[in-house]
């Protein structure tokens, strides 16, 4: 089972990434789970989303305690952090979070600035690339759940695709 917690501010692709690792885990028959949280901004206030994804039954789609988290800004990493479980895994973008943190030997430092170049709207996409590896799902799925969301909007979907595989890419050249 994994429980994802994905945080940052509005605008940054929070539930976004969120609904791709649950659509992906639909494609392979897994069950799932997706719970929303932000406030009335529509951007610049705080995002997150708990995401469940599990072979069994999910009984709940709270989590107090994630194995895995990402947080595309310091004040999310901040409140989200202490409450990772043990042995839990740690995203965050490199272009923006502290040295502090980074040096955490939990914490993996994503180069999404680098992996997406200048198309910056798919930092979430390079991320969920990322994330996608250590969740044990399929790239195949990953890439057929960014097609579905991006079918309706064909003009983003091939940059999209590139910053999915650059961060799945990524993944496996870093070893995670």
């Amino acid at each position: 089972m994994n429980q994802i917690v994905v945080s940052g501010f509005g605008g940054q692709g929070v539930l976004s990434l969120g609904l791709l690792l649950s659509y992906t885990a639909m494609k392979e028959n897994r069950n799932t789970s997706f719970l929303p949280s932000y406030g009335p901004e529509m951007r610049g206030g705080t995002a997150n989303c708990s995401v469940v994804i599990s072979e069994k039954e999910v009984a709940s789609p709270v989590i107090s305690r994630p194995d895995i988290l990402v947080a595309f800004n310091e004040p999310s990493l901040a409140r989200f952090l202490p409450a990772v479980a043990e042995g839990g895994r740690v995203f965050v973008d490199a272009d923006t979070t502290d040295e502090r943190y980074t040096s955490l030997a939990n914490v993996t430092a994503v180069p999404l600035g680098r992996l997406c170049g200048a198309y910056h709207k798919g930092q979430n996409i390079a991320m969920f690339g990322a994330v996608l590896l250590c969740t044990g799902m399929r790239y195949e799925s990953g890439e057929e759940a960014v097609r579905q969301t991006f079918a309706r909007k064909p003009q983003f979907l091939e940059d999209n695709l590139r910053c999915l595989q650059a961060g799945y890419a990524w993944a496996q050249k870093a070893g995670l």
